[in-house]
Protein backbone atom coordinates (compact mmCIF):
# COMPACT_ATOMS: atom_id res chain seq x y z
CA UNK A 1 0.00 0.00 0.00
CA UNK A 2 1.42 3.40 -1.00
CA UNK A 3 2.03 6.23 1.41
CA UNK A 4 0.60 9.72 1.23
CA UNK A 5 2.44 12.72 -0.13
CA UNK A 6 2.44 14.21 3.37
CA UNK A 7 4.34 11.20 4.66
CA UNK A 8 6.98 11.86 2.03
CA UNK A 9 7.17 15.48 3.15
CA UNK A 10 7.66 14.33 6.74
CA UNK A 11 10.47 11.97 5.68
CA UNK A 12 12.20 14.78 3.82
CA UNK A 13 11.90 17.17 6.76
CA UNK A 14 13.30 14.49 9.06
CA UNK A 15 16.39 13.77 6.95
CA UNK A 16 17.14 17.39 6.03
CA UNK A 17 20.83 18.32 6.56
CA UNK A 18 21.80 14.69 7.11
CA UNK A 19 24.35 12.78 5.05
CA UNK A 20 23.31 12.09 1.45
CA UNK A 21 22.73 8.30 1.92
CA UNK A 22 19.71 9.14 4.12
CA UNK A 23 17.83 10.01 0.92
CA UNK A 24 17.34 6.24 0.51
CA UNK A 25 14.61 6.51 3.16
CA UNK A 26 12.42 8.15 0.50
CA UNK A 27 12.13 5.03 -1.66
CA UNK A 28 8.51 3.97 -2.09
CA UNK A 29 5.18 4.87 -3.69
CA UNK A 30 3.26 8.00 -2.70
CA UNK A 31 -0.24 9.22 -3.52
CA UNK A 32 -0.21 12.76 -4.92
CA UNK A 33 -3.85 13.61 -5.49
CA UNK A 34 -4.80 11.96 -8.77
CA UNK A 35 -1.43 10.34 -9.51
CA UNK A 36 1.11 8.07 -7.87
CA UNK A 37 4.76 9.07 -7.51
CA UNK A 38 7.25 6.19 -7.22
CA UNK A 39 10.83 6.80 -6.08
CA UNK A 40 12.39 3.63 -7.44
CA UNK A 41 16.14 4.17 -7.17
CA UNK A 42 18.02 6.78 -5.16
CA UNK A 43 21.48 7.87 -6.28
CA UNK A 44 24.40 7.24 -3.93
CA UNK A 45 25.73 10.80 -3.96
CA UNK A 46 24.94 14.09 -5.74
CA UNK A 47 27.53 13.41 -8.45
CA UNK A 48 26.24 9.92 -9.34
CA UNK A 49 23.61 9.05 -11.96
CA UNK A 50 20.34 10.80 -10.98
CA UNK A 51 17.59 9.07 -9.02
CA UNK A 52 14.92 7.18 -10.97
CA UNK A 53 11.28 8.17 -10.48
CA UNK A 54 7.98 7.46 -12.17
CA UNK A 55 4.53 8.96 -12.23
CA UNK A 56 1.42 6.86 -12.81
CA UNK A 57 -1.81 8.57 -13.78
CA UNK A 58 -4.86 6.25 -13.75
CA UNK A 59 -6.73 6.24 -17.04
CA UNK A 60 -9.93 7.54 -15.47
CA UNK A 61 -8.09 10.71 -14.51
CA UNK A 62 -5.81 11.01 -17.54
CA UNK A 63 -8.94 10.90 -19.67
CA UNK A 64 -7.47 10.10 -23.08
CA UNK A 65 -10.17 8.52 -25.30
CA UNK A 66 -9.63 4.81 -25.99
CA UNK A 67 -9.57 5.42 -29.76
CA UNK A 68 -6.21 7.14 -29.26
CA UNK A 69 -4.50 4.01 -27.86
CA UNK A 70 -6.59 0.96 -28.81
CA UNK A 71 -3.93 -0.40 -31.22
CA UNK A 72 -0.23 -1.01 -30.49
CA UNK A 73 0.97 1.51 -33.09
CA UNK A 74 -1.44 4.12 -31.69
CA UNK A 75 -0.15 3.55 -28.15
CA UNK A 76 3.45 3.99 -29.31
CA UNK A 77 2.53 7.22 -31.13
CA UNK A 78 0.58 8.62 -28.15
CA UNK A 79 3.36 7.63 -25.74
CA UNK A 80 5.86 9.45 -27.96
CA UNK A 81 3.66 12.55 -27.88
CA UNK A 82 3.34 12.39 -24.08
CA UNK A 83 7.12 11.99 -23.59
CA UNK A 84 7.76 15.08 -25.71
CA UNK A 85 5.05 17.03 -23.85
CA UNK A 86 6.35 16.01 -20.43
CA UNK A 87 9.93 16.79 -21.43
CA UNK A 88 8.84 20.23 -22.66
CA UNK A 89 7.33 20.94 -19.25
CA UNK A 90 10.21 19.59 -17.17
CA UNK A 91 12.76 21.58 -19.18
CA UNK A 92 11.29 24.71 -17.61
CA UNK A 93 12.19 23.48 -14.13
CA UNK A 94 15.39 21.49 -14.60
CA UNK A 95 18.18 22.89 -12.38
CA UNK A 96 15.81 25.50 -10.91
CA UNK A 97 16.51 23.78 -7.60
CA UNK A 98 20.14 24.47 -6.77
CA UNK A 99 22.91 22.44 -5.21
CA UNK A 100 26.09 20.47 -5.91
CA UNK A 101 26.63 17.88 -8.62
CA UNK A 102 23.44 16.95 -10.47
CA UNK A 103 21.22 18.65 -7.88
CA UNK A 104 17.97 19.90 -9.37
CA UNK A 105 18.32 18.06 -12.67
CA UNK A 106 15.05 16.76 -14.13
CA UNK A 107 15.73 14.52 -17.09
CA UNK A 108 13.29 12.86 -19.48
CA UNK A 109 14.11 10.85 -22.61
CA UNK A 110 14.73 13.12 -25.59
CA UNK A 111 13.04 11.56 -28.58
CA UNK A 112 14.50 11.89 -32.05
CA UNK A 113 12.67 12.03 -35.37
CA UNK A 114 11.66 8.37 -35.19
CA UNK A 115 8.70 7.17 -33.14
CA UNK A 116 9.95 4.27 -31.02
CA UNK A 117 8.42 2.02 -28.38
CA UNK A 118 10.07 3.41 -25.21
CA UNK A 119 9.91 2.64 -21.50
CA UNK A 120 9.92 6.40 -20.77
CA UNK A 121 6.15 6.27 -21.23
CA UNK A 122 3.80 3.31 -21.31
CA UNK A 123 0.04 3.21 -21.67
CA UNK A 124 -2.07 0.33 -20.38
CA UNK A 125 -4.12 -0.94 -23.31
CA UNK A 126 -7.01 -1.99 -21.04
CA UNK A 127 -7.62 1.04 -18.84
CA UNK A 128 -5.47 3.84 -20.28
CA UNK A 129 -3.21 4.18 -17.21
CA UNK A 130 -0.20 6.31 -18.13
CA UNK A 131 3.23 5.72 -16.57
CA UNK A 132 6.06 8.18 -17.23
CA UNK A 133 9.61 7.41 -16.08
CA UNK A 134 12.25 10.09 -15.56
CA UNK A 135 15.28 11.07 -13.48
CA UNK A 136 15.82 13.70 -10.81
CA UNK A 137 19.06 14.87 -9.25
CA UNK A 138 18.26 14.92 -5.54
CA UNK A 139 19.59 18.26 -4.22
CA UNK A 140 22.50 18.55 -1.79
CA UNK A 141 24.89 21.11 -0.41
CA UNK A 142 28.19 19.32 -0.77
CA UNK A 143 27.12 15.85 0.34
CA UNK A 144 24.52 17.08 2.79
CA UNK A 145 20.83 16.67 1.99
CA UNK A 146 18.95 19.81 0.95
CA UNK A 147 15.42 18.52 1.47
CA UNK A 148 13.81 21.91 0.96
CA UNK A 149 14.92 21.98 -2.67
CA UNK A 150 13.65 18.44 -3.29
CA UNK A 151 10.31 19.45 -1.76
CA UNK A 152 10.16 22.26 -4.34
CA UNK A 153 10.76 19.75 -7.14
CA UNK A 154 8.30 17.09 -5.97
CA UNK A 155 5.54 19.30 -4.54
CA UNK A 156 5.70 22.43 -6.73
CA UNK A 157 7.40 21.69 -10.05
CA UNK A 158 6.34 18.09 -10.72
CA UNK A 159 2.57 18.49 -10.13
CA UNK A 160 2.58 21.36 -12.62
CA UNK A 161 4.37 19.21 -15.23
CA UNK A 162 2.00 16.28 -14.71
CA UNK A 163 -1.07 18.52 -14.88
CA UNK A 164 -0.07 20.18 -18.16
CA UNK A 165 1.39 17.15 -19.95
CA UNK A 166 -0.49 14.01 -18.88
CA UNK A 167 -4.16 15.02 -18.66
CA UNK A 168 -6.32 15.08 -21.78
CA UNK A 169 -8.29 18.09 -20.62
CA UNK A 170 -5.07 20.16 -20.74
CA UNK A 171 -3.82 18.71 -24.03
CA UNK A 172 -3.97 20.29 -27.47
CA UNK A 173 -6.78 18.01 -28.61
CA UNK A 174 -6.37 18.81 -32.29
CA UNK A 175 -2.68 17.95 -32.15
CA UNK A 176 -3.31 14.72 -30.23
CA UNK A 177 -5.90 13.73 -32.82
CA UNK A 178 -3.38 14.41 -35.61
CA UNK A 179 -0.83 12.19 -33.88
CA UNK A 180 -3.30 9.33 -33.88
CA UNK A 181 -4.36 9.94 -37.48
CA UNK A 182 -0.78 9.98 -38.71
CA UNK A 183 -0.06 6.68 -36.94
CA UNK A 184 -3.10 5.10 -38.61
CA UNK A 185 -2.08 6.39 -42.05
CA UNK A 186 1.49 5.16 -41.62
CA UNK A 187 0.26 1.72 -40.58
CA UNK A 188 -2.09 1.66 -43.55
CA UNK A 189 0.81 2.33 -45.95
CA UNK A 190 2.88 -0.38 -44.23
CA UNK A 191 0.07 -2.89 -44.80
CA UNK A 192 -0.40 -1.72 -48.39
CA UNK A 193 3.25 -2.44 -49.23
CA UNK A 194 2.59 -6.15 -48.95
CA UNK A 195 -0.74 -5.99 -50.78
CA UNK A 196 0.72 -3.96 -53.67
CA UNK A 197 3.92 -6.04 -53.88
CA UNK A 198 6.10 -3.07 -52.89
CA UNK A 199 9.13 -2.80 -50.64
CA UNK A 200 8.84 0.95 -50.05
CA UNK A 201 6.71 4.04 -50.61
CA UNK A 202 8.11 7.59 -50.79
CA UNK A 203 5.41 10.26 -50.85
CA UNK A 204 5.58 13.20 -53.21
CA UNK A 205 6.58 16.31 -51.29
CA UNK A 206 8.77 14.40 -48.83
CA UNK A 207 11.93 16.17 -47.69
CA UNK A 208 14.69 13.55 -47.64
CA UNK A 209 17.92 15.56 -47.05
CA UNK A 210 18.83 16.16 -43.41
CA UNK A 211 19.91 19.43 -41.84
CA UNK A 212 23.50 18.28 -41.21
CA UNK A 213 25.61 15.25 -40.35
CA UNK A 214 24.75 15.71 -36.67
CA UNK A 215 21.11 16.74 -37.05
CA UNK A 216 18.30 14.53 -38.30
CA UNK A 217 15.90 17.43 -38.77
CA UNK A 218 14.84 18.19 -42.36
CA UNK A 219 17.07 20.46 -44.42
CA UNK A 220 15.60 23.88 -45.04
CA UNK A 221 14.92 24.83 -48.68
CA UNK A 222 15.64 21.27 -49.80
CA UNK A 223 14.24 19.88 -53.05
CA UNK A 224 10.95 18.11 -52.36
CA UNK A 225 10.69 14.53 -53.60
CA UNK A 226 8.69 13.98 -56.79
CA UNK A 227 7.98 10.49 -58.08
CA UNK A 228 8.69 9.56 -61.69
CA UNK A 229 5.37 9.00 -63.48
CA UNK A 230 6.22 5.40 -64.35
CA UNK A 231 6.63 4.46 -60.67
CA UNK A 232 3.84 6.59 -59.23
CA UNK A 233 1.27 4.90 -57.03
CA UNK A 234 -1.68 6.32 -55.11
CA UNK A 235 -2.42 5.47 -51.50
CA UNK A 236 -5.95 6.19 -50.28
CA UNK A 237 -5.21 6.84 -46.62
CA UNK A 238 -7.94 6.70 -43.96
CA UNK A 239 -7.34 10.27 -42.75
CA UNK A 240 -5.00 12.05 -45.18
CA UNK A 241 -6.98 10.90 -48.21
CA UNK A 242 -5.25 10.30 -51.53
CA UNK A 243 -1.47 10.49 -51.39
CA UNK A 244 0.75 9.94 -54.40
CA UNK A 245 4.36 8.89 -54.37
CA UNK A 246 6.94 6.47 -55.68
CA UNK A 247 6.36 2.79 -55.06
CA UNK A 248 9.46 0.60 -55.25
CA UNK A 249 8.37 -2.87 -56.39
CA UNK A 250 9.80 -6.08 -55.05
CA UNK A 251 12.80 -7.41 -56.94
CA UNK A 252 16.17 -5.81 -57.66
CA UNK A 253 16.20 -2.00 -57.77
CA UNK A 254 19.23 0.06 -58.70
CA UNK A 255 19.69 3.71 -57.71
CA UNK A 256 22.26 5.49 -59.89
CA UNK A 257 23.41 9.02 -60.66
CA UNK A 258 26.30 11.40 -60.25
CA UNK A 259 27.92 12.26 -56.94
CA UNK A 260 25.95 14.59 -54.64
CA UNK A 261 22.71 14.10 -56.61
CA UNK A 262 20.85 12.30 -53.81
CA UNK A 263 21.43 8.55 -54.26
CA UNK A 264 22.60 7.85 -50.71
CA UNK A 265 20.07 10.35 -49.34
CA UNK A 266 17.24 8.31 -50.85
CA UNK A 267 18.73 5.07 -49.49
CA UNK A 268 19.11 6.64 -46.02
CA UNK A 269 15.44 7.58 -46.08
CA UNK A 270 14.56 4.00 -47.01
CA UNK A 271 16.75 2.64 -44.18
CA UNK A 272 15.00 4.89 -41.69
CA UNK A 273 11.57 4.13 -43.18
CA UNK A 274 11.36 0.92 -41.15
CA UNK A 275 10.31 3.26 -38.30
CA UNK A 276 7.44 5.77 -38.28
CA UNK A 277 8.45 9.44 -38.10
CA UNK A 278 6.90 12.45 -36.43
CA UNK A 279 4.89 15.07 -38.34
CA UNK A 280 7.15 17.72 -39.81
CA UNK A 281 10.11 15.37 -40.21
CA UNK A 282 9.74 15.37 -43.98
CA UNK A 283 9.84 11.57 -44.07
CA UNK A 284 6.60 10.87 -42.23
CA UNK A 285 5.18 9.28 -45.38
CA UNK A 286 8.34 7.37 -46.30
CA UNK A 287 7.53 3.78 -45.35
CA UNK A 288 9.78 0.78 -45.95
CA UNK A 289 9.35 -2.97 -45.61
CA UNK A 290 9.74 -3.43 -41.82
CA UNK A 291 12.13 -6.35 -42.36
CA UNK A 292 14.51 -4.41 -44.63
CA UNK A 293 18.15 -4.59 -43.48
CA UNK A 294 21.03 -2.28 -44.41
CA UNK A 295 24.12 -4.26 -45.48
CA UNK A 296 27.68 -2.92 -45.50
CA UNK A 297 31.30 -3.98 -45.15
CA UNK A 298 32.56 -4.07 -41.59
CA UNK A 299 36.32 -4.55 -41.40
CA UNK A 300 37.50 -6.25 -38.22
CA UNK A 301 34.18 -7.64 -37.01
CA UNK A 302 33.88 -10.98 -35.28
CA UNK A 303 32.24 -13.85 -37.16
CA UNK A 304 31.15 -17.02 -35.37
CA UNK A 305 30.54 -20.26 -37.34
CA UNK A 306 28.61 -18.44 -40.06
CA UNK A 307 27.78 -20.03 -43.41
CA UNK A 308 29.24 -17.67 -46.03
CA UNK A 309 29.66 -20.35 -48.72
CA UNK A 310 27.10 -18.62 -50.91
CA UNK A 311 29.77 -15.99 -51.59
CA UNK A 312 33.12 -17.41 -50.48
CA UNK A 313 34.45 -20.89 -51.22
CA UNK A 314 37.65 -22.84 -51.87
CA UNK A 315 39.93 -20.70 -49.74
CA UNK A 316 43.67 -21.29 -50.32
CA UNK A 317 44.09 -22.38 -46.69
CA UNK A 318 41.23 -24.86 -47.00
CA UNK A 319 39.17 -23.18 -44.28
CA UNK A 320 35.53 -24.28 -44.09
CA UNK A 321 33.23 -21.47 -45.23
CA UNK A 322 30.02 -23.26 -44.26
CA UNK A 323 30.94 -22.56 -40.63
CA UNK A 324 33.36 -19.67 -41.00
CA UNK A 325 35.03 -18.28 -37.90
CA UNK A 326 37.31 -15.24 -37.49
CA UNK A 327 38.09 -12.50 -34.98
CA UNK A 328 39.09 -10.01 -37.68
CA UNK A 329 37.02 -10.24 -40.86
CA UNK A 330 38.00 -8.45 -44.05
CA UNK A 331 35.60 -6.10 -45.84
CA UNK A 332 34.37 -8.71 -48.30
CA UNK A 333 34.12 -11.48 -45.69
CA UNK A 334 32.24 -9.27 -43.25
CA UNK A 335 29.80 -8.17 -45.94
CA UNK A 336 29.21 -11.78 -46.96
CA UNK A 337 28.50 -12.64 -43.32
CA UNK A 338 26.20 -9.62 -42.97
CA UNK A 339 24.12 -10.80 -45.92
CA UNK A 340 23.77 -14.41 -44.78
CA UNK A 341 23.13 -13.43 -41.14
CA UNK A 342 20.44 -10.99 -42.29
CA UNK A 343 18.82 -13.79 -44.28
CA UNK A 344 18.82 -15.94 -41.13
CA UNK A 345 17.26 -12.99 -39.26
CA UNK A 346 14.30 -12.89 -41.63
CA UNK A 347 15.31 -9.96 -43.84
CA UNK A 348 12.99 -9.58 -46.82
CA UNK A 349 14.86 -6.64 -48.37
CA UNK A 350 18.58 -5.82 -48.49
CA UNK A 351 19.67 -2.17 -48.72
CA UNK A 352 23.20 -1.67 -50.04
CA UNK A 353 25.28 1.43 -50.83
CA UNK A 354 28.47 0.91 -52.82
CA UNK A 355 30.11 3.70 -50.79
CA UNK A 356 30.12 1.46 -47.71
CA UNK A 357 30.66 -1.84 -49.52
CA UNK A 358 33.73 -3.92 -50.29
CA UNK A 359 34.40 -3.50 -54.01
CA UNK A 360 35.49 -7.12 -54.55
CA UNK A 361 32.32 -8.35 -52.84
CA UNK A 362 30.05 -6.28 -55.07
CA UNK A 363 31.51 -6.87 -58.56
CA UNK A 364 34.47 -8.12 -60.62
CA UNK A 365 34.84 -6.44 -63.98
CA UNK A 366 35.52 -8.29 -67.24
CA UNK A 367 39.20 -7.34 -67.44
CA UNK A 368 39.91 -8.57 -63.92
CA UNK A 369 38.19 -11.86 -64.73
CA UNK A 370 40.42 -12.28 -67.76
CA UNK A 371 43.62 -11.62 -65.81
CA UNK A 372 42.61 -13.47 -62.62
CA UNK A 373 40.70 -16.53 -63.70
CA UNK A 374 37.52 -17.47 -61.83
CA UNK A 375 39.15 -20.66 -60.58
CA UNK A 376 41.67 -18.52 -58.69
CA UNK A 377 39.08 -16.23 -57.07
CA UNK A 378 37.25 -17.65 -54.01
CA UNK A 379 34.74 -14.78 -53.91
CA UNK A 380 31.49 -14.99 -55.87
CA UNK A 381 30.45 -11.33 -56.01
CA UNK A 382 27.01 -10.15 -54.98
CA UNK A 383 26.14 -9.19 -58.57
CA UNK A 384 26.21 -12.90 -59.46
CA UNK A 385 23.90 -13.84 -56.56
CA UNK A 386 21.45 -10.95 -56.29
CA UNK A 387 18.97 -12.33 -58.85
CA UNK A 388 18.95 -15.82 -57.35
CA UNK A 389 18.51 -14.38 -53.86
CA UNK A 390 15.27 -12.81 -55.08
CA UNK A 391 14.13 -15.55 -57.46
CA UNK A 392 14.74 -18.41 -55.01
CA UNK A 393 14.17 -16.78 -51.60
CA UNK A 394 11.99 -13.76 -52.41
CA UNK A 395 14.51 -11.35 -50.84
CA UNK A 396 14.58 -8.03 -52.69
CA UNK A 397 17.56 -5.68 -52.98
CA UNK A 398 17.92 -1.92 -53.36
CA UNK A 399 21.46 -1.02 -54.43
CA UNK A 400 23.08 2.40 -54.79
CA UNK A 401 25.68 2.29 -57.57
CA UNK A 402 27.59 5.24 -58.97
CA UNK A 403 30.65 3.65 -60.55
CA UNK A 404 29.66 0.25 -61.93
CA UNK A 405 27.11 -0.21 -64.70
CA UNK A 406 27.34 -3.99 -64.49
CA UNK A 407 24.27 -4.10 -62.23
CA UNK A 408 22.16 -2.78 -65.12
CA UNK A 409 22.01 -6.36 -66.39
CA UNK A 410 20.44 -7.80 -63.24
CA UNK A 411 18.16 -4.96 -62.11
CA UNK A 412 14.36 -4.99 -62.51
CA UNK A 413 14.09 -1.24 -61.98
CA UNK A 414 16.71 1.49 -62.36
CA UNK A 415 16.24 4.93 -60.81
CA UNK A 416 18.51 7.82 -61.72
CA UNK A 417 18.82 10.64 -59.18
CA UNK A 418 19.45 14.00 -60.83
CA UNK A 419 19.62 17.04 -58.54
CA UNK A 420 17.56 15.10 -55.96
CA UNK A 421 14.86 14.34 -58.56
CA UNK A 422 14.32 10.63 -59.42
CA UNK A 423 13.84 9.42 -62.98
CA UNK A 424 13.20 5.86 -64.08
CA UNK A 425 15.74 4.87 -66.77
CA UNK A 426 15.29 1.10 -66.79
CA UNK A 427 14.85 0.68 -70.55
CA UNK A 428 17.57 3.18 -71.46
CA UNK A 429 20.07 1.49 -69.14
CA UNK A 430 19.18 -2.01 -70.38
CA UNK A 431 19.66 -0.93 -73.98
CA UNK A 432 23.08 0.52 -73.14
CA UNK A 433 24.01 -2.65 -71.23
CA UNK A 434 23.07 -4.88 -74.19
CA UNK A 435 26.25 -3.76 -76.00
CA UNK A 436 28.39 -5.33 -73.29
CA UNK A 437 29.12 -9.04 -72.68
CA UNK A 438 26.54 -10.82 -70.60
CA UNK A 439 27.40 -11.62 -67.02
CA UNK A 440 28.46 -15.17 -66.28
CA UNK A 441 25.97 -16.15 -63.60
CA UNK A 442 26.75 -19.35 -61.66
CA UNK A 443 24.11 -22.00 -62.23
CA UNK A 444 24.48 -23.71 -58.86
CA UNK A 445 21.36 -23.99 -56.74
CA UNK A 446 21.50 -21.68 -53.73
CA UNK A 447 20.72 -22.95 -50.26
CA UNK A 448 19.38 -20.75 -47.51
CA UNK A 449 22.11 -20.35 -44.85
CA UNK A 450 21.66 -23.22 -42.45
CA UNK A 451 21.36 -21.26 -39.21
CA UNK A 452 22.39 -24.44 -37.38
CA UNK A 453 24.74 -22.71 -34.93
CA UNK A 454 24.32 -23.92 -31.36
CA UNK A 455 24.94 -21.20 -28.77
CA UNK A 456 27.07 -22.08 -25.76
CA UNK A 457 26.83 -19.88 -22.64
CA UNK A 458 29.94 -18.00 -21.56
CA UNK A 459 30.86 -19.87 -18.37
CA UNK A 460 33.50 -17.34 -17.36
CA UNK A 461 30.97 -14.52 -17.58
CA UNK A 462 28.52 -16.36 -15.33
CA UNK A 463 31.12 -17.35 -12.78
CA UNK A 464 31.93 -13.69 -12.18
CA UNK A 465 28.54 -13.25 -10.53
CA UNK A 466 26.24 -10.42 -11.58
CA UNK A 467 26.78 -9.45 -15.22
CA UNK A 468 27.38 -5.72 -15.51
CA UNK A 469 26.11 -3.88 -18.58
CA UNK A 470 27.20 -0.51 -19.97
CA UNK A 471 26.14 1.38 -23.08
CA UNK A 472 28.72 3.34 -25.07
CA UNK A 473 26.40 5.82 -26.75
CA UNK A 474 25.75 4.76 -30.35
CA UNK A 475 28.97 2.73 -30.59
CA UNK A 476 28.13 -0.45 -28.71
CA UNK A 477 27.48 -2.14 -25.39
CA UNK A 478 29.66 -3.89 -22.83
CA UNK A 479 28.95 -7.01 -20.80
CA UNK A 480 31.48 -6.88 -17.97
CA UNK A 481 34.62 -6.06 -19.99
CA UNK A 482 33.49 -7.55 -23.31
CA UNK A 483 32.56 -4.99 -25.99
CA UNK A 484 29.97 -5.61 -28.71
CA UNK A 485 30.73 -3.17 -31.52
CA UNK A 486 27.48 -1.92 -33.10
CA UNK A 487 28.77 1.19 -34.88
CA UNK A 488 27.97 -0.23 -38.30
CA UNK A 489 24.52 -1.58 -37.52
CA UNK A 490 23.11 1.49 -39.18
CA UNK A 491 19.40 1.03 -38.55
CA UNK A 492 19.79 1.47 -34.80
CA UNK A 493 18.18 4.89 -34.54
CA UNK A 494 18.71 5.73 -30.87
CA UNK A 495 21.23 4.99 -28.12
CA UNK A 496 18.33 3.74 -25.99
CA UNK A 497 17.97 0.82 -28.42
CA UNK A 498 21.60 -0.08 -27.70
CA UNK A 499 20.91 0.07 -23.96
CA UNK A 500 18.02 -2.32 -24.54
CA UNK A 501 20.27 -4.64 -26.55
CA UNK A 502 22.65 -4.75 -23.58
CA UNK A 503 19.80 -5.82 -21.29
CA UNK A 504 18.58 -8.32 -23.89
CA UNK A 505 21.99 -9.91 -24.35
CA UNK A 506 22.52 -10.12 -20.60
CA UNK A 507 19.12 -11.83 -20.25
CA UNK A 508 20.06 -14.27 -23.00
CA UNK A 509 23.37 -15.11 -21.27
CA UNK A 510 21.62 -15.66 -17.95
CA UNK A 511 18.44 -17.42 -19.07
CA UNK A 512 18.45 -18.56 -22.70
CA UNK A 513 21.90 -19.64 -23.92
CA UNK A 514 21.86 -23.26 -22.73
CA UNK A 515 24.13 -25.12 -25.13
CA UNK A 516 21.17 -26.64 -26.99
CA UNK A 517 19.43 -23.75 -28.80
CA UNK A 518 20.59 -22.38 -32.13
CA UNK A 519 21.19 -18.66 -32.53
CA UNK A 520 17.81 -18.38 -34.22
CA UNK A 521 16.00 -20.29 -31.50
CA UNK A 522 17.66 -18.18 -28.80
CA UNK A 523 16.69 -14.91 -30.49
CA UNK A 524 13.15 -16.09 -31.13
CA UNK A 525 12.85 -17.07 -27.44
CA UNK A 526 13.86 -13.63 -26.19
CA UNK A 527 11.75 -11.94 -28.87
CA UNK A 528 8.70 -13.88 -27.65
CA UNK A 529 9.37 -12.59 -24.10
CA UNK A 530 9.64 -9.03 -25.42
CA UNK A 531 6.41 -9.29 -27.42
CA UNK A 532 4.51 -10.64 -24.41
CA UNK A 533 5.97 -8.50 -21.61
CA UNK A 534 7.77 -5.60 -23.27
CA UNK A 535 11.25 -4.50 -22.27
CA UNK A 536 10.47 -5.16 -18.61
CA UNK A 537 11.02 -8.84 -19.48
CA UNK A 538 14.79 -8.33 -19.73
CA UNK A 539 15.32 -5.85 -16.86
CA UNK A 540 16.82 -6.82 -13.53
CA UNK A 541 14.55 -6.52 -10.51
CA UNK A 542 11.06 -5.02 -10.49
CA UNK A 543 12.10 -1.50 -11.50
CA UNK A 544 12.06 -0.64 -15.21
CA UNK A 545 14.47 2.13 -16.24
CA UNK A 546 13.06 4.90 -18.39
CA UNK A 547 15.91 4.91 -20.90
CA UNK A 548 15.06 1.89 -23.08
CA UNK A 549 13.72 1.74 -26.63
CA UNK A 550 12.68 -1.40 -28.48
CA UNK A 551 15.05 -2.59 -31.22
CA UNK A 552 13.88 -4.71 -34.12
CA UNK A 553 14.42 -8.46 -34.07
CA UNK A 554 16.97 -8.01 -36.87
CA UNK A 555 19.13 -5.81 -34.62
CA UNK A 556 18.98 -8.42 -31.84
CA UNK A 557 20.40 -10.93 -34.31
CA UNK A 558 23.06 -8.38 -35.30
CA UNK A 559 24.05 -7.84 -31.66
CA UNK A 560 24.30 -11.56 -30.93
CA UNK A 561 26.33 -12.15 -34.10
CA UNK A 562 28.85 -9.45 -33.12
CA UNK A 563 29.34 -10.76 -29.59
CA UNK A 564 32.97 -11.91 -29.55
CA UNK A 565 32.42 -14.09 -26.48
CA UNK A 566 29.60 -15.94 -28.21
CA UNK A 567 30.38 -19.62 -28.09
CA UNK A 568 28.92 -21.47 -31.07
CA UNK A 569 29.26 -24.90 -32.56
CA UNK A 570 27.76 -26.20 -35.79
CA UNK A 571 24.79 -28.48 -35.23
CA UNK A 572 25.56 -32.07 -36.20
Amino acid sequence: MGKTSEELRQILNRIDHRGYPAYKDTRGIYQFGRYLLAIEHVQGDPFASPSRLSVKVPGKYAGFPAELYDKPYKRIALSDYLIRSFQHQTDRYSFQAKGSGKSGMISVTRCGQEILDRTACTIDEKNGDITVRFEVGFPANGRTINAGELIRILFDFLPECVEKALYYKKADKTRVQKVMELSVDQEYIRNQLKEQNLIAFVADGSILPRESGVSQRPMKQAVAFQSPESMKVTMKLPFHGELQGMGIPRGVTLIVGGGYHGKSTLLKALESGVYPHIAGDGREYVVTDPCAVKIRAEDGRSIRHTDISMFINDLPNGKDTTAFDTEDASGSTSQAANVTESMEAGATTLLIDEDTSATNFMVRDELMQQVIHRDMEPITPFIERVRAIYDEFGISSVIVAGSSGAYFQVADHIIQMERYVPKEITEIAREAASAYPRLQIPQDKLKMPSGERIVKPDGNLRHKGRIKMKTMGRDGVMLNHDTIDLRYVEQLADSEQLTSLGHILRCMEEEIFDGHKTVGQAVEAVWKKLCMQGLSAVCEGSSVPGNLAMPRKQEIYACVNRYRKLGTVTKK
